[in-house]
């Protein structure tokens, strides 16, 4: 990943200025969040492992996103509210993005750009497109929760589909070797 990618400004869900850059030497896995969506649980898995590899170097951060069939209407103070209450999350939470289309964040732009394909993509996307639900072209972030997994030194080293919950032996092994390698 590119210094521009990690710079570019980003707002912390409490209003507060930050950056990829202020988590320099971590390994990172971003993952668009939602409240309303048959994946929110996913919540459940993404803070214990916050809480079982933090320590190791692992930073979970959370970017909310209302792309999908309005499944994150909240505001950032909703948002914090719920995931605190509801999933006692801990791990960095961010102010609400766009995630895909015209309008895509450009942290979103750059990290769709540096890792087009994700792990296990297919059926979730079938599913969607069996329900009538458009899933975006090649690259695009296809549903809440997807994953991507920036390595130590800033690179995007993977990403996930949706469904690819994090207790998947493809993500636990792509998260232990990115927390195994060097900066």
């Amino acid at each position: 990943m590119s210094d521009s990618i990690q710079d570019i400004p980003l707002k912390r869900i409490d209003g507060a200025p930050a950056s990829l850059a202020d988590y320099r030497g971590k390994v990172l896995l971003v993952v668009n969040v939602a409240s309303k969506c048959g994946l929110t649980k996913q919540y459940e898995g993404l803070e214990a492992l916050y809480r079982d590899k933090q320590a190791a170097g692992l930073e979970v951060l959370g970017f909310p996103a209302n792309d999908f069939k309005g499944q994150e209407p909240g505001s950032d103070d909703e948002i914090a509210s719920f995931c605190a209450t509801t999933y006692d999350v801990t791990f960095p939470m961010f102010s609400k993005i766009t995630v895909t289309g015209q309008d895509i964040h450009p942290l979103y732009r750059g990290l769709t750009q540096a890792q087009p394909a994700a792990t296990g993509d297919g059926p979730m996307r079938e599913r969607l497109k069996g329900h009538g639900i458009e899933t975006g072209g090649p690259g695009e972030v296809v549903w809440n929760f997807e994953k991507f997994l920036i390595g130590r030194d800033g690179q995007v080293v993977g990403r996930f589909a949706p469904d690819i919950t994090v207790d998947d032996p493809r993500i636990a092994e792509a998260i232990d070797g990115a927390l195994a390698s060097p900066a």
